[in-house]
């Protein structure tokens, strides 16, 4: 197709493009170097992975167990009931036996970990794990098919091109070495719509993989928000639903109250007993036992001062057991004044239950439900009604931000991670930032290539992981009520923001959100700016996103093993502790959940990277796959070493699987753009490329719209989910507090009775016992 003279002056001037257009003239990001560096950068990055794989081994265990801190999660307390098992097939305790005599050798923990059966893994940590390690499967096996044609087609074809000189090493690999007069162009764009296709054929593959064998299991249960705290007995709950909703049986209503310090004072109420019954079995073989109990009696050694004087520690732990109990009796009384406006209403079957949710579905857009002889009380009419959440994923401690409180919350912190990103959203800005006050000045003297090319991938590395760390800690301020949403919010907003952090300004050129608006929106902006496309096809910047990959590799995964802000809290914890019973404490209860968001997040991003350059730049292509075995390898380590369990809904894994759609997109426009141009707009291979572009897009719309219809099975009585929901009130009896009646469900009784034979294994004084706190079932379901 022919070209005007308009639009070939266009194309002509991008034709002379540099680096110096695109970035500072001074920044040492993109300092040419033979191959781009990549040999340097690779061996580098292999030294320094194998220098954190020895230090690693040694912390493990040398570090107090700090690398199998998820096979010492202790159960026995009042959170893990809360949240229930933390493994629903076997206990960590027998885990932790079974998995000694496995872990005694100094590197034993890595072969342990590649030979490790998918059946042990999903049964300690859950199905989402099997989720989770699916999916990157077909990332892997992806990735791996994609290589044949990226080094066996692309590769060579870009190669043979002559348009760069013989001394361009990497440069010829990169299709700006192809001629735009030569037919193979039409390779690289049928090539990037069949990886957009395979991709997609995987990823709906891996969505079959989300439904079990037989069908959804469901609940009975609906939880509604916006219900009068006025109301105390269930019975007028029972009798609206009796009466709008014939042949609806309601079997179990419970209110929810604010608990938060009530389970904080619990937590330490049971830490004190842990601590007195240790040390009283400790006096019965040694004698009295004397510790220091200030925090700081471990730095300083003085015992002249009152605050270090040693005290006898069985003495010490009953008197703090009897004040927490003290505490805890009573805010329990407090606490039945703090009802919240949130029920779980349970009825007979799943079909009872959705006959209900349908009718409140379209409350917000004024259809009312139906009415009953006690609206006016309940109020019906202001619910909103959803299917209750798995007990594990309720965050129960953030059930009573409520509101006006959580939106003000939420619209505060993401306002000012806006503005906060707005002018700060690259490496690249902050980088340049330092070259405004010379403090490259020396390494660019140096000109060598392990510093100008080692030290910018580093960077990229090093900020893609701090800077998403600010909205990923943002999304705990935000106070959600379920994990999954926490996840879902921390899987979007760290994936948007490091795709264009790390993919689509830096490959431009653009320095920042600010900029990139501006350039977007003013028609004046690129009368004042030299900010052009072809930035993204700059052999260096191909070289600079391959090194990124190498470095996320293996610094990325190493680091995540080593994971050092969690070393550091745990160390420092540990530093200050009082006490051995402290100590133990303190390892049992410090690994954190596994953050299915975060992980997705990042692998994703490093996925878009490759799908983005897989065309342009294909020798990425083989690192990509790198990057994703050695992060299935530390995933696996690290959830099941390393990270408690977590149970999460499917939209979690939805996310990621949008995201890895939408990666091959990326391929798609930088194809697009690269035929604009060098091709010129109306070019057939340019109209080509953006028809592929448009059907990828409605593809990819069409399957997220389907996703999102996809309705729950038609109910099955067989195959409902029994929750805690739905157990008995009887099952409580043998709890030794109160505090189940201010929660909405009840304990295990088999858990309960395993904690009181624990506690009744050291006799206690009489004014003890009387602390104890029982309450009568009567009185418990009463409340109730």
């Amino acid at each position: 197709m022919a070209v005007s003279p308009g639009d070939l002056n266009a194309v002509e001037k991008t034709r002379n493009m540099s680096a110096a257009d695109c970035f500072h003239s001074r920044n040492t990001v993109l300092q040419g170097q033979p191959f781009g560096g990549i040999p340097t950068v690779l061996f580098l990055n292999c030294i320094l992975w194998v220098v954190i794989i020895l230090v690693y081994s040694f912390l493990r265990k040398a570090a107090w167990d700090y690398g199998r801190l998820a096979l010492l999660i202790h159960n026995d307390s009042l959170t893990s009931l809360i949240y229930g098992e933390q493994s629903e097939k076997t206990s960590p305790s027998d885990i932790s036996l079974e998995m000694e005599h496995k872990d005694k050798g100094f590197y034993s923990w890595f072969f342990n970990t590649i030979t490790m059966k998918n059946e042990d893994l999903i049964s300690k940590c859950g199905e989402d794990a099997r989720i989770y390690i699916t999916f990157q499967y077909h990332l892997i096996i992806f990735v791996l098919i994609l290589c044949i044609p990226s080094l066996g087609i692309i590769l060579p074809i870009n190669y043979s091109g002559t348009v760069l000189e013989p001394n361009s090493h990497f440069g010829r690999t990169t299709i700006v070495n192809v001629s735009t007069e030569s037919n193979l162009l039409w390779l690289h764009s049928c090539f990037s719509f069949l990886y957009f296709l395979t991709n997609f054929i995987f990823m709906t593959h891996h969505c079959l993989g989300f439904v079990p064998k037989k069908r959804h299991q469901v609940t009975r249960t609906l939880m509604i928000t916006y219900v009068p705290t006025d109301i105390e007995d269930p019975e007028i709950i029972i009798k609206h639903f009796h009466e709008a909703y014939p042949g609806c049986v309601v079997t179990r209503v419970h209110f929810c109250y604010d608990v938060r310090t009530l389970i904080e004072l619990d937590d330490q109420r049971r830490h004190a007993m842990r601590g007195r019954l240790y040390y009283t079995a400790k006096a019965k073989k040694r004698g009295k036992v004397m510790i220091k109990v200030h925090p700081c009696s471990r730095v300083c050694f003085c015992k002249c001062w009152t605050c270090f004087k040693e005290v006898d520690a069985e003495q010490y732990y009953s008197e703090l057991e009897e004040q927490l109990t003290d505490e805890f009796n009573a805010e329990l009384n407090r606490v039945r004044l703090k009802r919240l406006d949130l029920i779980f209403v349970t009825f007979q079957d799943a079909r009872m239950m959705n006959h209900v949710r349908e009718d409140y579905k379209y409350i917000q857009c004024g259809v009312h439900p139906q009415q009953s002889s006690v609206t006016p009380i309940v109020k019906n009419y202001h619910w909103r009604v959803t299917r209750a959440p798995h007990p594990k994923d309720i965050i129960w401690k953030h059930l009573s931000v409520r509101c006006f409180h959580w939106w003000a919350r939420f619209i505060a912190i993401n306002t000012f991670l806006f503005f906060l990103f707005f002018f700060l959203t690259t490496p690249a800005i902050i980088i340049n930032t330092i070259d405004m006050y010379n403090v490259t000045r020396p390494i660019e003297k140096l000109q060598n290539p392990i510093v100008t090319q080692f030290f910018p991938s580093l960077m990229l590395w090093a900020f893609t992981v701090i800077l998403p760390l600010i909205v990923y800690l943002s999304a705990f301020l935000e106070a959600h009520w379920t994990r999954s949403g926490q996840n879902l919010i921390i899987v979007h907003k760290c994936y948007v923001f490091l795709v264009f952090m790390v993919v689509i300004l830096p490959s431009m050129g653009l320095t920042s959100l600010d900029v990139f608006l501006r350039w977007l929106f003013d028609i004046y902006y690129l009368d004042q700016a030299t900010i052009r496309f072809q930035c993204v096809f700059l052999p260096d910047n191909g070289a600079f996103f391959v090194n990124y990959v190498i470095t996320a590799a293996f610094l990325g995964t190493g680091m995540d093993l080593l994971r050092l802000g969690s070393l550091f809290l745990y160390s420092t914890r540990l530093f200050f502790s009082r006490s051995e019973p402290e100590r133990v404490h303190i390892r049992q209860r410090q690994a954190m959940d596994f953050q299915f968001g975060r992980e997705y997040a990042w692998m994703s991003n490093v996925f878009s990277v490759v799908m983005a350059y897989s065309i342009t730049c294909p020798i990425i292509v083989p690192f990509g796959l790198l990057y994703l075995c050695m992060k299935h390898v530390t995933d696996r380590y690290n959830m099941y070493y390393s990270f408690a369990p977590t149970k999460l809904n499917e939209q979690i894994h939805m996310a990621a699987v949008y995201q890895a759609m939408f990666a091959p997109i990326l391929g798609l426009c930088w194809m697009l753009f690269f035929s604009i141009l060098r091709l010129g707009p109306f070019h057939i291979i340019t109209l080509f490329s953006l028809s592929t572009l448009v059907i990828a897009v409605i593809i990819t719309f069409l399957a997220s719209l389907m996703g999102k219809l996809q309705r729950v099975p038609l109910y099955e009585p067989e195959e409902e989910m029994e929750t805690v929901y739905d157990m008995e009130p009887s099952s409580t009896s043998s709890t030794p507090t109160s505090l189940v009646t201010l929660l909405p469900w009840p304990w295990l009784k088999h858990q309960e009775e395993r904690r009181d034979k624990i506690s009744l294994t050291v006799p206690r004084s009489t004014s003890e016992r009387k602390k104890n706190v029982r309450v009568n079932p009567a009185s418990a379901s009463s409340v109730v």
